[in-house]
C-alpha cells in the first residue's frame, strides 16, 4: 500500500495534483460530498439541540468503501479539499466517515494547483478548522429548516410541490419588485436638441444643456434659432485619468464573462471550475481582489516583456466586501506568463478574459484629455455643449476595459476641432427628437448577481445555484419580451424652415432577462405577507453576518439557529392554521354578462387558470388556462372570456374534426387524436382549418424524418 493517501473532492483535481506527487502518494477523489442530512424527513434532531442527522448516501456508498479501504493501508491520510466553508466540511465528513485518527491525518490547503502550490501545502499542514465547519453546518441546517417548513405551507395554501428557501425566495422578491416598477413605471415625455456647427469645413456636434418640456416650447426654441448667432463661451480642456478594474473575484467574473461572452451564471462557473481543476487558475468561489506579491511581480514581467516599462504599474487592490470569506486571491491565471491555453472553446475565451483583467490591473492608468466646448446663444440664456475626447496614452486599454451594464451606454466621443473664446460658429442643422424616460431595466443573471451582492444576500458559493433553483422551480424565466411600437416627434431645423415627423420606435423588447412566473408572484406575495422576516433583505444579510460571526469562532453556531427557530417555527403554525375567504393569488375580474357568475384568475394544479363561478354553484365552475403570454396580475376580464372561445371546431380534414385549443404547454391544433403546437406567431382565435392543414401535414413529414 501507499504510504500516504490524498484525498480530494474531484477526479479532475486528483489527476492535476498526481502529477506533482511522487511514487509514495495515491490521490482519490471523493466526488464532493460523502455525508448529507437524511432525507427522509427533516434530517435534524431539533429537541437535541439541533443536531444534524448525516447519512451516505446510496450513490455513495462504493466510494467510501474504496477509500475506508486505502485510507486503511495508509500511514497518514492528507484531506485536500478546497480552502474554503463547504470544503472544510468536506474533509470534516472524510474524517468522521472513513474513522480517521488524529495521529495520521492532516489537513493541507492551496488556492492553486501548482507544483509549488501542493508541495507548500505538505510542509504546512495544519488540523480541520472546526469554526469553519459549524459555519457550514449552520447553513445547511439553517436552509433545511427554512425548506422543510416552509414548502408544506406553500403545498396548502398555493400549489402542491412548491418549495421555498431562504435565499432563493428573496432573490425572486428582487425580481417580483422590478417587473412591479416596470408595470407601474409612468414614462414622460421631453425633447433632446442636438445641433451641429460648422468651423471651417469640420463639425461640432453639441447638445442643449436642457431638455425641453413640449412640442410647444421645442417649436418655439426652434424658432429663435432661425435669427440667431452662435459663439464661443468657453473652451475648457482637462487631463483625465481612467483606472483599470481590480482582478475577478466570483461575482465579477459572472458579471463580466456575462457581458462579454454571453455566459450564463452557471456555465462561467462550470468552466472555472475545471480550469481551476486542470491547474490553469486560482480558486474560483472567492470574493477577495487581493493578488499575491509572486502573481504582482509576475505580471509586471508580462506587460513590461510585452508592451514596454511605461505600461508598468504595481497595484495592491483591497477587498472591501464585509465579511469576505477567508484570506483568498482573487482569481487570476496560476501563470502569468502563460497567455493562452489549450482546451475547449469556452476555457480559452474564459482564460482569455481572466488574463486580460489580471494583466489589465497591474498596468498604467490611461491618460486621456478632455474637451469641453460651450456655445453660446445670442438671443437665449441656454447653451450648447460639444465633449470630446483624445487618447493621449492607451496604458491599461491596450489590454482590457471593463463591460458596462447600462443599457443606453454613453455614445462614442472623438476629436473637437480647435475653436476659441468668442469665436462665431456657423448652425447647420438642428434637431428636437421627443424622447421618454426610460422604465428599470429588468435583471440579467450578473446584474441579479451584483444587486444580491450589494444587499449582502449569499456568498460566492450561492450566487450560480440560486439562480439556477429559481429558474428550475419555475419561479423566475428567462424570457425574450417583444416590444411594443411607439410613435416620437421629431422636428428639425434647416435651411431656415422647420420640418416636423413622426417616426416609430420599438420599446419595452427585452432578451434573456429575468421574469418571474404568475406561480413566483403569488408564492412571493404570500410570503412577505406571512413571512416577512424571511422575506427580509436586511434579515437575511444578518443571518449571512451570522455564518461569519461562527467561521471567525465568535459566535455558537447552535445558539444561532436556536434563536432564528424560536421566532421562525411559531409564525409557520400560525400561517398553516389561517383561514382564507379566498385562495392565495386569486384575483376577481368581475362577471361573466352572459351566466352573472363571478370571473376570477388564481393558480391552479397546472399553473395559472380562469375560473367562471364558484365550487359552491349547481353547476361546476369551468375553466380555462392562460395563454404564455398572459399574467394573472394584469390579465383583464375580457381576455380571460375570450379563451372560453377555446377549443374552437376549425372544421374537417380527411373526415376527421379539426380543432384548436389551449393547454399546459400553450396553444395547439388536434387532429386524429394527434397534438401539433402553435408557432409563436399564430394566434389560436383567428387560426382558419387551410393554415392547421399547412401546419398537420408538417409535423408528419417531420415526423417522417
Amino acid at each position: 500500500m501507499q504510504k500516504n493517501l490524498v484525498i480530494v473532492e474531484s477526479p479532475a483535481k486528483a489527476k492535476t495534483i498526481e502529477k506533482f506527487l511522487g511514487k509514495d502518494f495515491k490521490v482519490m477523489s471523493s466526488y464532493g460530498h460523502i455525508r448529507d442530512l437524511k432525507k427522509k424527513d427533516l434530517g435534524i434532531d431539533i429537541e437535541n439541540g439541533f443536531t444534524p442527522l448525516y447519512e451516505i448516501p446510496a450513490d455513495k456508498k462504493d466510494v467510501v468503501g474504496e477509500l475506508k479501504k486505502s485510507a486503511k493501508g495508509a500511514e497518514m491520510v492528507w484531506l485536500a479539499s478546497d480552502e474554503d466553508r463547504e470544503g472544510e466540511a468536506i474533509s470534516w465528513h472524510l474524517y468522521q466517515t472513513l474513522g480517521l485518527k488524529p495521529e495520521n491525518t492532516k489537513r493541507i490547503v492551496f488556492h492553486e494547483i501548482t507544483k509549488d502550490a501542493i508541495l507548500n501545502a505538505i510542509e504546512n499542514p495544519r488540523t480541520i478548522d472546526t469554526h469553519l465547519v459549524d459555519a457550514q453546518q449552520a447553513r445547511r441546517v439553517l436552509d433545511r429548516i427554512v425548506g422543510f417548513e416552509l414548502s408544506p405551507v406553500l403545498w396548502r395554501k398555493v400549489k402542491p410541490a412548491l418549495s421555498a428557501g431562504r435565499v432563493q425566495s428573496v432573490a425572486v422578491r428582487v425580481i417580483v419588485e422590478r417587473e412591479r416598477e416596470i408595470q407601474n413605471f409612468k414614462s414622460e415625455a421631453s425633447y433632446r436638441v442636438v445641433a451641429i456647427f460648422t468651423k471651417d469645413g469640420n463639425e461640432i456636434k453639441a447638445e442643449l444643456t436642457k431638455r425641453l418640456k413640449s412640442k410647444e416650447e421645442a417649436q418655439a426654441f426652434l424658432e429663435k434659432l432661425k435669427t440667431a448667432t452662435f459663439s464661443v463661451d468657453d473652451v475648457e480642456k482637462k487631463p483625465v485619468t481612467k483606472s483599470p478594474a481590480a482582478p475577478f473575484t466570483t461575482s465579477t467574473l459572472q458579471q463580466e464573462a456575462s457581458r462579454k461572452l454571453g455566459f450564463p451564471v452557471g456555465l462561467t462557473m462550470s468552466v472555472a471550475q475545471r480550469l481551476y481543476e486542470s491547474g490553469k487558475i486560482t480558486y474560483m468561489r472567492t470574493d477577495s481582489v487581493n493578488l499575491s506579491g509572486l502573481a504582482i511581480n509576475a505580471s509586471k514581467a508580462e506587460v513590461e516583456a510585452a508592451y514596454g516599462k511605461e505600461y508598468v504599474k504595481s497595484r495592491k487592490f483591497s477587498t472591501k466586501t464585509k465579511g469576505a470569506q477567508e484570506a483568498h486571491e482573487a482569481i487570476r491565471p496560476t501563470y502569468m506568463s502563460e497567455h493562452t491555453i489549450t482546451g475547449s472553446a469556452q476555457e480559452k475565451k474564459l482564460y482569455d478574459l481572466i488574463w486580460k483583467r489580471t494583466i489589465a490591473s497591474q498596468m498604467a492608468d490611461a491618460q486621456l484629455e478632455r474637451t469641453v466646448i460651450t456655445i453660446g446663444i445670442s438671443n437665449d440664456e441656454m447653451r450648447f455643449v460639444a465633449e470630446g475626447e483624445v487618447l493621449k496614452f492607451d496604458g491599461f486599454l491596450h489590454v482590457y476595459l471593463e463591460g458596462t451594464d447600462d443599457e443606453d451606454a454613453d455614445r462614442e466621443e472623438g476629436l473637437l476641432p480647435a475653436v476659441k473664446k468668442d469665436e462665431l460658429l456657423a448652425l447647420s442643422e438642428t434637431t428636437a427628437t421627443e424622447r421618454f424616460t426610460q422604465r428599470p431595466p429588468r435583471y440579467t443573471e450578473a446584474a441579479l448577481v451584483r444587486k444580491l451582492e450589494e444587499l449582502g444576500i449569499g456568498r460566492p458559493s450561492t450566487y450560480a445555484p440560486t439562480i439556477s433553483t429559481i429558474q428550475n422551480r419555475e419561479y423566475v424565466q428567462k424570457s425574450n419580451i417583444e416590444g411594443v411600437q411607439r410613435q416620437y416627434n421629431v422636428l428639425s431645423l434647416k435651411n431656415g424652415k422647420i420640418s416636423d415627423k413622426e417616426k416609430t420606435e420599438t420599446v419595452g423588447a427585452d432578451k434573456n432577462k429575468l421574469v418571474p412566473t404568475d406561480i413566483g408572484v403569488v408564492v412571493n406575495d404570500f410570503l412577505i405577507q406571512y413571512f416577512p422576516d424571511i422575506l427580509d433583505y436586511n434579515f437575511t444579510a444578518n443571518v449571512e453576518k451570522s455564518f461569519d460571526s461562527i467561521a471567525e469562532g465568535k459566535k455558537e453556531w447552535k445558539k444561532s439557529i436556536s434563536d432564528f427557530y424560536e421566532r421562525f417555527h411559531p409564525t409557520v403554525e400560525a400561517a398553516t392554521n389561517m383561514q382564507t375567504d379566498h385562495k392565495v393569488g386569486e384575483r376577481l375580474l368581475g362577471d361573466d354578462p352572459k351566466t352573472g357568475k363571478p370571473v376570477s384568475v388564481k393558480i391552479g394544479r397546472f399553473g395559472p387558470m380562469v375560473q367562471i363561478g364558484t365550487p359552491d354553484d349547481e353547476e361546476k365552475p369551468q375553466f380555462a388556462s392562460l395563454q404564455k403570454d398572459q399574467s394573472i396580475s394584469t390579465i383583464t376580464l375580457e381576455e380571460a372570456l375570450k379563451l372560453f372561445d377555446l377549443p374552437r371546431t376549425l372544421g374537417e380534414y380527411e373526415e376527421k374534426n379539426v380543432t384548436v385549443a389551449v393547454g399546459r404547454f400553450g396553444p395547439y391544433v388536434k387532429h386524429d387524436n394527434k397534438f401539433v403546437s402553435l408557432p409563436k406567431e399564430e394566434d389560436p382565435f383567428s387560426i382558419d382549418l387551410a393554415k392547421a392543414i399547412i401546419l398537420i401535414e408538417d409535423k408528419r413529414k417531420k415526423d417522417r424524418q
